[in-house]
């Protein structure tokens, strides 16, 4: 049986920027082992397969797996894929088309708004606000795991910590955008490091100096996913929610965060993060972020 398949770049509105995403579309019939085969042919960082809803006021169902194993949310894949379905539903002039998308972790709920045929722009709610699944890396394993001297770990009030929305991270503050850059998981001490994880992943970041927005530049390594540096990455964007809350003085209110990831790859991608904070609880995000098709095939 073929299958229809579509490729976009996401958290970008330029092809060959932002992170690629592999979606197969007519996924049924396939098994987690035949899904999984895909996704290692592919070798994206996630690739998505759309079923349709098992439950009626949901777009579609969708399971995503990077290319050694299924995750249960991932960021990107959410916004190309509600991308991808709003270009193919077409929009009749609406200005945005609201729909859910379910995945393992939940229902995802999506807003889209298409700014061509091949182009648009996705914001997601979290499903599940981020939490703490552990204590802070100290900062002397964090470097060693990294490849950086122990005192570029940490800024401001951050510290190294653990934060999940669905998929594990550990995340990592580093003093800079040169030490960001420097940044590289080294082997046996990053397995050590980070190791002690069923999502082993370090999200490291570094606030943007002078900006006129609160703004951070970060890196995801995952290399026991499959992943060695991953070019924008929303599902640590959410979790990254959960260290502003424990590290940044965020008070009451709406606050917009800008991430920059992939710019030392090559592969600059923004990444918006919107929280809503009250009574000092955050009670609600967003992720959002432009997607654009870049090819379009069959699976034979």
């Amino acid at each position: 049986m073929s299958r229809r398949f579509v490729t976009l770049d996401v958290f970008t509105g330029d092809v060959f920027a932002g992170n690629p995403l592999a979606v197969v579309l007519d996924a049924e019939g396939l098994d987690d082992d035949g899904m999984q085969a895909i996704a290692r042919e592919f070798n994206l960082s996630e690739t998505v397969f759309v079923l349709p809803p098992t439950e009626p006021r949901q777009r579609a169902d969708i399971r995503i797996f990077t290319p050694v194993r299924e995750l249960p949310f991932a960021g990107h894949p959410t916004v190309g894929t509600a991308v991808l379905l709003a270009l193919m539903d077409g929009t009749d002039g609406a200005g945005a088309v609201a729909f859910g998308l379910k995945e393992k972790v939940g229902i995802v709920p999506c807003v889209v708004e298409v700014e061509s045929g091949t182009k648009g722009a996705a914001r997601f709610r979290l499903p599940r606000l981020p939490f703490t699944w552990g204590e802070g890396k100290e900062a002397s394993d964090c470097a060693w795991g990294l490849g950086l001297d122990p005192t570029e770990i940490g800024f401001d009030r951050h510290v190294p910590s653990r934060h999940s929305a669905g998929v594990a991270y550990d995340l990592v503050p580093v003093a800079s955008l040169d030490a960001l850059a420097r940044a590289r998981p080294q082997g046996e001490p990053f397995e050590k490091a980070f190791g002690d994880s069923d999502h082993p992943a370090a999200y490291v970041y570094a606030r943007v100096p002078d900006a006129a927005d609160l703004r951070f530049r970060a890196r995801m390594f995952g290399p026991g996913m499959g992943i060695v540096e991953d070019p924008a990455t929303g599902s640590a964007a959410a979790s990254f929610a959960g260290a502003l809350m424990q590290c940044e003085p965020l008070g009451d209110g709406e606050h917009n965060i800008v991430i920059e990831q992939g710019f030392e790859m090559g592969r600059p991608s923004i990444i918006s993060l919107q929280m809503v904070i009250k009574d000092g609880a955050l009670v609600s995000a967003e992720i959002g972020g432009q997607a654009v098709m870049v090819s379009r095939g069959e699976l034979l």
